[in-house]
């Protein structure tokens, strides 16, 4: 009943119908094609090549007992494909356990996932409550998994963030889609930073940056190199992964009515248990050009906070950042992801005896300045007041944490 009045249904102003569907279905694919088709191609590669010392060739085979484990702790979601609902599927589990436990044995061992796991049902959902349902471009797509393949994800995503974990691959100043890591805790470390220069008597720069549809553009080929060449995979289980990207489709679904099916070409699906460690492994290589320029940062899946120190007596030329900007936009260029110039977001940050970024040249990010934004949900302002935040209701204490002690809670991220 709550659900019910919290939860209405989205597309519910639009007339549902099979046209509708395919409508979507063009617009969603038409909307990547476009950004592909836009991305102006650099001549070189500003990002530093790190070979991963570390092999992964194999998965391991998983016991009955595991598997059920994950079962139980599993929830009952998959797809309008699943010729048994999750719900009961978890209920008559143990007199087909043998049967899937050989159907996700068999894929690791094989390196190829069978097909039926990779055709997912696309249901639209608005970006924001306050959207326009009626406009297409309001809405993104989120895939609906068959069940077993998201059980048989599950399995590869555990054994490999084992192995990332072991081999310390991960960006450890990424903060999305990772356990004991959040917007928070992306927050609270530029929100230590940024006050600990303005102390010493520092300006701050602070860059906003934003992808548009960054999921749906990801270049298949790339990423296989990429979990090759940066992550070490090899073997049987690069094939899986090769396997897991191929062929891949989806239909749009909305009301009972569906749209005809089509080949995904791109990206990493919306919904699936892999897609997001995916697409934070396909943007290791970033983290390379910041350190390079001596640049700070921190991510959250797609959005990328990067500020610099600016000394209050030495030169206070923009040049550092805009070379570090410029590479990055080639990178993303390189990798297909769509730099979002119109939502790129500038603050400025000053000593106490601050008024006016006028003391700077900020150059053309002069041009995207603002005094107040929203990052990653948090309400900041470049006096660091959060008046805002605070009149808004809700307030995130930043200093929450229990590991949160003051000064030494995060190192000065001046690489």
């Amino acid at each position: 009943m709550v659900d019910s009045v919290l939860n209405v249904p989205q597309a519910e102003s639009l007339e549902v119908s099979p046209d509708l569907c395919n409508m979507f279905l063009e617009f969603f694919n038409t909307k990547v094609s476009n950004i592909r088709a836009g991305i102006i191609l650099p001549s070189s590669d500003p990002s530093t090549y790190v070979c991963c010392s570390a092999i992964f060739r194999d998965f391991e085979p998983v016991s009955l007992q595991f598997l059920n484990e994950l079962v139980s702790q599993s929830k009952p979601s998959g797809s309008p494909l699943d010729s048994i609902p999750p719900k009961l599927f978890k209920e008559v589990f143990p007199s087909v356990a043998q049967t899937v436990l050989s159907i996700i044995n068999s894929s690791l061992a094989a390196g190829v996932v069978p097909a039926v796991f990779k055709h997912a049902t696309v249901q639209p959902v608005l970006k924001k409550p306050s959207l326009d349902s009626a406009v297409l471009a309001n809405f993104r797509p989120i895939s609906k998994m068959p069940y077993i393949s998201k059980l048989l994800e599950k399995v590869v995503y555990l054994q490999l963030d084992d192995f990332l974990s072991q081999h310390q691959i991960l960006e450890v100043f990424q903060s999305g889609f990772r356990p004991l890591h959040s917007t928070e805790s992306a927050l609270l470390r530029v929100s230590n930073d940024i006050p600990l220069a303005n102390d010493d008597g520092d300006y701050v720069v602070l860059v906003l940056l934003d992808l548009t549809a960054a999921f749906d553009t990801v270049d298949h080929s790339i990423l296989i190199c990429r979990l090759q060449n940066s992550v070490g995979i090899q073997g049987t289980a690069l094939d899986w992964f090769k396997s897991y990207l191929a062929e891949r489709t989806m239909y749009v679904s909305l009301g009972g009515f569906e749209s005809t099916s089509t080949q995904v070409s791109y990206g990493v699906p919306h919904g699936s248990v892999l897609g997001p460690l995916l697409f934070s492994l396909y943007l290791l290589p970033l983290g390379s050009i910041l350190r390079k320029h001596g640049i700070s940062f921190h991510l959250y899946a797609d959005d990328s906070q990067i500020y610099l120190p600016l000394k209050k007596k030495k030169d206070l030329s923009m040049k550092q950042l805009l070379s570090c900007l410029q590479d990055v936009k080639d990178w993303l260029a390189l990798s297909f992801l769509s730099f979002n110039e119109n939502k790129t977001e500038v603050l400025f940050f000053g000593p106490s005896d601050f008024s006016e970024p006028s003391q700077v040249d900020l150059g053309p990010l002069t041009n995207f300045l603002k005094t107040n934004v929203s990052n990653l949900g948090f309400k900041l302002d470049s006096h660091f007041k959060l008046d805002q935040q605070i009149n808004s209701g809700e307030v995130k204490l930043l200093s929450s944490s229990p590991t949160c002690q003051g000064k030494t809670f995060f190192n000065s991220c001046t690489f």
